[in-house]
């Protein structure tokens, strides 16, 4: 099928991240099957769910990974001007939830796999598909295990989301959490008697505040980033039923996001210490049945490559390109970077300003420059 009608048919899947993904999974393994590639299939635990790893070409000797995410981000509350999971063309933009984050990216590969398997490759393209990656990059993980254990180990990654095909050599890492602070209620006339999580809440944003703004002030810098230091913040507080009633519990979410000469995970678990061993600490004392809880949300690594590393200038060449960014938001390239030991880059067709918003959208020029670029790697990789 043509780039459009692949991408026609993986946007009519409502593959948001609540969601199975395992009619979008069939389909694509389907198409994978039809080309002759070799598929393993890596299920979720709950078995909802399931990443695909596509192999095009030896599997006996290194070669490059292409990697997408099968989820997309929900569209309620969102006012479209067309069906979301139907893909639709207004002045050479095609329209639909997913179309640049990223199914664009993962309609190129698939439309493309019968050249791959007709093109006597020498090196084998590998297209990974994963699931949750908006919820955390949680799919990815399992795939690389298994990408291990497969063997041998790729000569590197080209993650697909969207930079309008500009070649990303890193991005940040983050680590996030949920607190949830546990006080003691009573009438707001007796005050002292309650333990008000919403103020202990309160002083751990403080806290939080106050290192962002040290980091922004004193921290590290990379000028590649549009936000060129760590960042950190507090974004969803919640807690309090009435004003006449001392608060027993108020969770709080926040995270950091590092540029590489920081760590996001030391900077949240510096920050949990805080609300566990100062202030859970203080409320216990008042009283056993009072103090923090933690859940951890997201923990991923950032990216950082070398723009002179032989995979940075391959994306470079691939895409007719001389030049190279960074980004503050994640990606599995990071994953596959930490956990997989292969070199990565971001490129893609359609824009992150596009995704995640009402009519997210993707041009038919972004699709054939992408399909320049994976063509330009079955080439290479002959």
């Amino acid at each position: 099928m043509s780039l459009v009608e692949t991408l026609d048919r993986l946007v009519a899947f409502e593959s948001v991240s609540a969601s199975s993904n395992l009619a979008l999974v069939d389909y694509v393994e389907a198409l994978a099957r039809a080309s002759g590639a070799e598929i393993d299939r890596v299920p979720s635990e709950t078995g909802e769910k399931a990443a695909l790893w596509i192999t095009l070409g030896p599997r006996d000797v290194p070669g490059y990974v292409l990697s997408g995410h099968s989820d997309v981000v929900p569209v309620a509350g969102q006012a479209w001007s067309s069906d979301p999971f139907r893909l639709t063309e207004r002045d050479g933009r095609l329209y639909g939830r997913g179309t640049s984050d990223m199914k664009g990216f993962v309609a190129v590969c698939l439309a493309l796999m019968p050249e791959m398997a007709a093109a006597g490759l020498a090196r084998p393209i590998h297209i990974a598909l994963s699931y949750d990656e908006e919820v955390g990059c949680l799919g990815v993980r399992p795939l690389i295990a298994r990408m291990r254990a497969r063997g041998p180990r790729p000569l590197g990654c080209f993650v697909g989301e969207p930079t309008e095909m500009g070649v990303v050599v890193g991005h940040k890492g983050k680590s996030a959490a949920r607190l949830t602070f546990r006080g003691r209620a009573c009438h707001s006339a007796m005050a002292p008697q309650g333990i008000n999580a919403v103020e202990y809440a309160a002083r751990f944003i403080d806290h939080v505040r106050l290192s962002a703004e040290g980091l922004a002030r004193d921290g590290a810098r990379d000028p590649l980033y549009d936000v060129p230091h760590t960042t950190g913040l507090c974004s969803v507080v919640r807690g309090g039923t009435a004003l006449n009633i001392v608060p027993d519990a108020c969770t709080v979410e926040f995270e950091y996001r590092a540029i590489a000469a920081d760590d996001a995970g030391a900077l949240a678990g510096a920050a949990i210490a805080y609300a566990t061993e100062v202030l859970g600490a203080e409320m216990a004392a008042r009283d056993p049945a009072c103090g923090v809880a933690v859940e951890p949300l997201v923990d991923y690594p950032g990216l950082e490559i070398d723009p002179r590393a032989d995979l940075a200038l391959l994306a470079k060449r691939l895409a007719g390109r001389d030049h190279h960014a960074k980004v503050s938001y994640g990606t599995e390239a990071g994953l596959f970077q930490a956990l997989g030991d292969v070199p990565a880059v971001v490129i893609g067709p359609g824009a992150m300003a596009r995704a995640h918003k009402a009519d997210e959208y993707v041009t038919r020029d972004e699709l054939e420059s992408c399909a320049a670029f994976v063509r330009r790697l079955i080439d290479v990789s002959r």
